[in-house]
C-alpha cells in the first residue's frame, strides 16, 4: 500500500525545464515611476447615467424641461468608459459645486 503526503502548494519550487539547478531570478519591484511614459496619455473618459431609444421626430419635439426617462433607476450603478471600454461602475457624488463619479466596483475583462 502506498503513502501520500500532503503538500502546500506555496511550498513547490518550479525550476526552469532547461535548467533544473539554475537559481530564480531576483523578484522585480514596480513603482509608479515605472508608468512615467504612459502619464501624459490623453484618455477619454465617459460616465454613462443611463439610455434611452426614441425616433428622431421624438427627439426634434424635445423643448428646454423636457424629461427623457432612461433604462436606469435611480440609485442604480452608473457604468465608467475609458477610451469606449467600460473599466467600472460607480455612483455619483456631489463635490463642492460641482458633479463627480466615484468608482465602487471595477470590471474585470469583458464582463457587461
Amino acid at each position: 500500500m502506498s503513502q501520500t503526503t500532503d503538500v502546500n502548494l506555496p511550498d513547490l519550487q518550479i525550476a526552469d525545464a532547461g535548467a533544473p539547478d539554475a537559481p530564480a531570478e531576483p523578484e522585480v519591484k514596480r513603482t509608479a515611476t515605472d508608468l512615467e511614459a504612459v502619464f501624459d496619455v490623453a484618455v477619454n473618459v465617459s460616465a454613462v447615467l443611463g439610455k434611452a431609444t426614441m425616433e428622431v421626430s421624438s427627439l426634434l419635439k424635445l423643448g428646454r424641461g423636457a424629461v427623457v426617462e432612461l433604462d436606469r433607476k435611480i440609485g442604480e450603478a452608473i457604468d465608467i468608459y475609458v477610451n469606449d471600454r467600460l473599466v467600472a461602475r460607480g455612483e455619483v457624488v456631489l463635490v463642492e459645486d460641482r458633479l463627480g463619479i466615484t468608482m465602487t466596483e471595477i470590471v474585470k475583462g469583458d464582463r457587461l
